[in-house]
């Protein structure tokens, strides 16, 4: 099994057709399952890609979406396993021994979000967009160089030559009372990175922005 994260968290990359088409030729020829989570599809992102658009991907893939990100539902717990029917028998047989249905409330508000319509996605995308342009303008004050490119709820972005990531933050937090999450939260590739949230008002991030 390999698992992919496209549009990437913490990272905020896209993936191409061109990218996963390599993948599931990698899947078909090593005999695994790739599993895509894919819950920043909508978020900040003008051509959303599932997986299982790519021809070929249903035979190895299986791909999960969340109504947490897209929605503002985090905490609700409602989210869906997408693939071809071999693969899902086997997920509910061992999810029907693991717990039951979720609150019917709360399914019929699972309902209501699915029936949105495109004004939805407009108007969150456009307070992501305001909070994000905040973000970047803090990153730039904090000396930290970042890609406009991407999507998704976070901004990767990159310290400068030779400061270590948790050092940094420490700093930050001492002497201006802020917090950001280190790149080494992720592993070790992250070291030299830092991750802003777009989950923060702008209010928030404003005071930040005053703060240095």
């Amino acid at each position: 099994m390999m698992w992919l994260s496209y549009p990437h968290m913490p990272t905020g990359a896209q993936a191409t057709e061109e990218t996963f088409k390599s993948l599931i030729a990698f899947a078909k020829r090593h005999h695994i399952l790739l599993v895509n989570d894919n819950p920043y599809s909508f978020v900040l992102n003008k051509n959303p890609l599932s997986i299982l658009s790519v021809e070929g991907a249903k035979d190895v893939c299986l791909e999960l979406n969340s109504l947490s990100k897209t929605f503002n539902m985090a905490g609700w717990r409602v989210g869906m396993v997408l693939g071809k029917s071999t693969f899902l028998e086997a997920i509910l047989k061992v999810k029907s021994n693991m717990d039951y249905g979720m609150f019917y409330g709360i399914q019929k508000g699972a309902i209501a979000a699915l029936n949105c319509s495109n004004f939805w996605f407009a108007s969150l995308n456009s307070v992501y967009e305001q909070r994000r342009s905040l973000v970047w303008e803090l990153a730039t004050r904090l000396n930290c160089t970042y890609d406009r490119d991407t999507v998704g709820l976070f901004v990767w972005a990159k310290l400068p030559p030779s400061i270590k990531s948790e050092a940094f933050i420490d700093k930050l937090l001492k002497e201006n009372h802020i917090f950001i999450t280190p790149g080494t939260v992720f592993g070790s590739q992250g070291e030299g990175y830092v991750r802003f949230s777009l989950c923060a008002t702008n209010e928030v991030i404003e005071e930040a922005i005053s703060r240095v």
